[in-house]
């Protein structure tokens, strides 16, 4: 059964992602139905928004395994990170009304922070370069610790590295913001963001981060236990540090009408948007991450968004008019979500398919599809003198905006930018390069990967016996 879902899934996308000879909506449907059986997600809710109409509103499966009431309108998914967007928009608006700045240094808002937090400004909460503590590692804070009581635990703590310095995902930031939201507005931070961005669905969305209490429609999360090959219910209990990081619990309708909300500048002006929007600059790397927005890059297309306890996700296309939300509660292997807003945006518009991403779904999907291929060696053959790297991209898919293959490893210090080390496409989708074998020292073991577009790096398919047996999985390649 899983093999033919496998090749539903290629024809979905050979066909009609790129020939677009059936209705999107239609064809979108007929994807997400085969990622769910071949993920065994128990329930998933998708919307998609294209010039501020709701075009796309599917419900699939289960709101819990303990019973069989199904996903519908009513359903509401936590959608744990993406609250963040929310507290993004909440922030920005009070910026916008010149209650605050980006400079402002935190501790004008919030008072008795440690000395070495106070050069902190508002922007490096946003853009995570804080370099503060962050809470969550912290096993001994208690979930009842009021914010005052975690700060000062924390306070005990050094800094993880100079404000500003590079890029680190922290929730202490969110913490934060809370404090900061709470400080200026003089309301609770749940009913500060309701009243401004949910007033007429605030019967739809609930701010709790403890997953074990009882709240009408709420959609559990479940984690899936390799080891007693089944699924168990989340039950991690976060406090109300959480609200404003991971808490927001919110049905389909309401999360694309905020969407809609927030493309026609309901909430905050253009040139607002633009600010929130606006890649940080950090010291000492090249990471593009904008002001509490992941920044992603599909075929020169830029779009915004984040994600959520590899149960969510969320992101908007300006140029394209569109945005697209994915929730679900579970599934068995690597999360989907990324790959499913990627692929969904591919068949509403051709320009949009990240050739990459789509291939890493398919390699990640593999084992739950054909979980018993030979082991084999993969990545390279020796024919004569040479050592032949190869790549083969799924055959019946479109390699138009596959403008790159190389290999980099260990060999030319992994540079993916290396021309030496491109790949020449041949027939069939694979791509191929010689290198002499004098070019490698006999009995040594060198280590490679491909990478695709000269960033995205390649997942090694799981069959490949050729492996490393490290963390990172890269291919071993050795000269007898």
């Amino acid at each position: 059964m899983k093999q033919i879902i496998l090749t539903i899934v290629l024809s979905n996308l050979s066909i009609f992602c790129y020939a677009q000879k059936t209705e999107p909506s239609k064809t979108v449907d007929n994807y997400v139905k085969s990622v769910i059986q071949i993920n065994e997600i128990p329930g998933m809710a998708v919307g998609i928004v294209k010039n501020n109409k709701i075009v796309f509103q599917k419900y699939y499966g289960t709101e819990t395994l303990e019973n069989n009431k199904k996903v519908d309108s009513n359903s509401m998914f936590r959608i744990y990170s993406n609250t963040k967007l929310m507290s993004n928009v909440g922030l920005f608006k009070l910026i916008e009304d010149g209650k605050l700045s980006l400079e402002d240094k935190v501790s004008k808002y919030v008072d008795n922070l440690p000395k070495e937090w106070q050069n902190v400004q508002v922007k490096n909460l946003l853009s995570h370069s804080s370099g503060l503590p962050n809470w969550v590692e912290f096993k001994d804070i208690s979930v009842n610790a009021t914010n005052a009581e975690v700060i000062d635990r924390l306070s005990k703590e050094k800094m993880e590295f100079e404000t500003g310095d590079h890029y680190r995902y922290n929730q202490t930031n969110y913490l934060l913001i809370t404090m900061i939201i709470q400080k200026i507005t003089g309301k609770t931070y749940e009913n500060y963001i309701i009243e401004n961005q949910f007033p007429d669905s605030r019967n739809q969305i609930v701010f709790s981060s403890n997953s074990v209490e009882r709240i009408p429609n709420r959609v559990g999360k479940y984690n899936y236990n390799k080891t007693k090959k089944q699924y168990e219910k989340l039950t991690a209990i976060e406090g109300v540090r959480a609200h404003s990081s991971n808490g927001l619990a919110i049905t389909l309708p309401a999360f694309l009408q905020w969407s809609m909300h927030f493309s026609k500048n309901d909430f905050l002006k253009p040139e607002t948007i633009k600010m929130m929007w606006q890649p940080f600059h950090y010291k000492n790397n090249g990471f593009e991450f904008a002001h509490g927005w992941e920044i992603t890059d599909s075929n020169n297309i830029r779009s915004y968004g984040f994600s959520g306890g590899n149960v969510s996700a969320y992101s908007i296309f300006p140029d394209n008019d569109m945005a697209i939300v994915v929730m679900y509660n579970g599934n068995k292997g690597f999360p989907v979500m990324y790959q499913m807003i990627n692929h969904i945006a591919g068949i509403m518009d051709k320009q949009l398919m990240d050739p990459y991403t789509l291939a890493e779904e398919i390699t990640i999907a593999e084992p739950n599809v054909h979980p018993n291929l030979k082991k084999d060696i993969y990545g390279y053959k020796i024919e004569k003198d040479n050592v032949i790297f190869s790549y083969q991209y799924p055959k019946n898919l479109s390699t138009e905006f596959v403008k790159s293959i190389s290999v980099a490893g260990s060999f030319n210090d992994w540079k993916a930018d290396n021309t030496s080390y491109q790949l020449i496409s041949k027939n069939n989708n694979t791509f191929e390069l010689a290198i002499p074998k004098s070019n490698f020292e006999k009995g040594k073991t060198y280590t490679f990967k491909f990478v695709m577009n000269k960033s995205g790096w390649l997942t090694v398919p799981y069959n490949a016996v050729n492996v490393d047996g490290t963390q990172d999985n890269n291919l071993t390649l050795k000269i007898d």
